[in-house]
């Protein structure tokens, strides 16, 4: 088994409480990634935007890239940022992993939110804690497996982050569907 620190650089987003807000208006707006971004970042298929949190500061904030594999404290999932999240800040609530050169990004996004043995580690992590909230602390006490060969590695990534936008891209289109079917039945009823 391999430490997570051997691997990857573990980042910890900006603490919330820390930041000095400038209300001056002339510091740099930063607006925050949340939860619902890192799902979007997941399914490789971005949402139209909504409102969004932000903050004016002259602090030094840590803020994603497009690329950067982000990892949730809340939900214990990983993702790749996106072109649409790139320059939002991170909280404490996220952790940038900036994978080593043995490790592919891809793969260590499956490895974070597929992989038994990881799942189990995060699991027994949890238990006899009152808040459901992951720590940079058991992320940093993670194991891994051996692992495969790089060009292993980008196949078993680019496969799983594939299925998951084809998982919801069907979702959308069932849901399109639906609709579409439900108006033609509510103008055939008034008819």
């Amino acid at each position: 088994m391999i430490s997570i620190c051997d691997i990857s650089e573990l980042i910890s987003g900006t603490p919330q409480f820390r930041i000095a807000e400038d209300l001056s208006g002339s510091a740099p707006t930063y607006f925050f990634y949340s939860q619902s971004d890192l799902e979007d970042d997941l399914s490789g298929v971005g949402k139209q935007d909504i409102a969004r949190k932000q903050i004016r500061t002259f602090d030094e904030v840590i803020t994603t890239s497009v690329g950067d594999v982000v990892f949730s404290l809340l939900s214990g999932k990983a993702a790749i940022v996106q072109k649409d999240h790139d320059g939002l800040l991170l909280t404490q609530n996220y952790v940038r992993l900036v994978p080593l050169d043995v490790l592919n990004a891809d793969y260590l996004v499956y490895l974070l939110n597929e992989d038994q043995s990881i799942r189990h580690q995060l699991r027994i992590s949890q238990q006899g804690s009152i808040t459901m909230k992951y720590t940079l602390k058991q992320l940093r006490e993670l194991r891994f497996p051996v692992l495969p060969s790089l060009e292993r590695q980008q196949l078993i990534g680019e496969t799983y982050l594939n299925q998951l936008k084809l998982d919801t891209l069907r979702k959308r289109a069932a849901e399109l569907e639906t609709a579409l079917v439900l108006g033609k039945i509510k103008e055939a009823v008034q008819l």
